[in-house]
């Protein structure tokens, strides 16, 4: 019973094979997403124009050859810019016999689109910062507790002129990350624009994500800046209180003396009003949330 089994698969499997050899000879129309490639360029020149990564052909051939182009390795369409920059207008039927490859058993029908244009220019390169194309979304309670560190924090761009003179930054692909409630350490890529090189494509990015809280600080001194001579200034309190909110193991270590509460001279000169605000200079990395008193009375003595 088991050879019997074994014969019927065996003859199954060989007659789906000669159902498929026979089929696969006969001719068909079907479409064949190519990767578009620009060669040959001027030495030390580029295009940073909009160009479709793929461009659509159809062909006319025999099933298994069409077969073996859509499940092979990625095909592409060259095109060679050749030896004069500026403005570009090709017609990809043009090109046809520079891609031997479609033309082997392939009968081309139609390509789409069937032109390109684009602008050849000049390369230079620049060190750019690189910018968080992050989404981030924190479990309830949690948050970014510092500054995105990226490593490298900024990379050689080379790329055509009229784009690359433009740019201040760089940015990562976008990519959302939830929920966050530890620290994070991942690997993107920048962000790929045509006719541009980066020195660095894979950036180290660390998050610091903690548990964001809130601390209160009493009894921080106010001092009075550039007092000019024979001049005291009274403050009505001289003393301040705040809250300041941030990471738990950010605001774990901060000490009152990490504060500093002050006012200017010339701003009690120039009030009208009899109290002034305070200003409160803080660490990195936390927000204030009130302070309190808000605005302070004075006295200025002469003597």
């Amino acid at each position: 019973m088991r050879k019997k089994l074994n014969i019927f698969i065996a003859s199954v499997i060989f007659a789906v094979i000669l159902w498929g050899s026979i089929s696969l000879s006969d001719i068909f129309y079907t479409n064949v997403d190519v990767k578009l490639t620009l060669t040959n360029f001027p030495q030390g020149y580029t295009t940073g124009s909009p160009l479709p990564e793929k461009i659509q052909l159809r062909v006319k051939g025999q099933g298994w050859r069409l077969v073996s182009i859509n499940v092979g390795p990625e095909t592409e369409f060259r095109v060679s810019v050749g030896s004069d920059s500026g403005i570009h207008n090709l017609n990809l039927y043009n090109y046809l016999e520079s891609n031997r490859w479609l033309l082997s058993d392939v009968e081309i029908i139609n390509i789409l689109p069937d032109s390109i244009r684009f602008f050849v220019e000049r390369i230079i390169s620049k060190k750019l910062p690189v910018i968080s194309g992050l989404e981030l979304e924190y479990k309830p309670g949690y948050g970014l507790a510092s500054d995105i560190i990226f490593k490298p924090d900024s990379v050689v761009v080379t790329g055509p002129i009229s784009l690359l003179r433009k740019m201040n930054q760089i940015k990562t692909v976008d990519k959302s990350l939830s929920p966050l409630d530890s620290r994070t350490e991942i690997e993107v890529n920048l962000q790929r624009m045509n006719g541009f090189v980066y020195n660095a494509n894979l950036i180290e990015v660390i998050l610091d994500i903690q548990r964001i809280v809130d601390k209160q600080f009493d009894n921080i001194e106010v001092n009075v800046l550039d007092i000019p001579p024979r001049k005291e200034v009274v403050l009505l309190p001289n003393k301040i209180g705040f809250n300041v909110r941030g990471g738990i193991d950010i605001l774990g270590k901060l000490e009152p003396d990490q504060f500093r509460a002050f006012i200017r001279y010339q701003s009690l000169v120039q009030d009208t009003t009899g109290s002034v605000i305070p200003i409160l200079e803080l660490p990195k990395n936390v927000t204030l949330q009130f302070v309190k008193p808000d605005r302070l009375r004075y006295v200025i003595r002469a003597f």
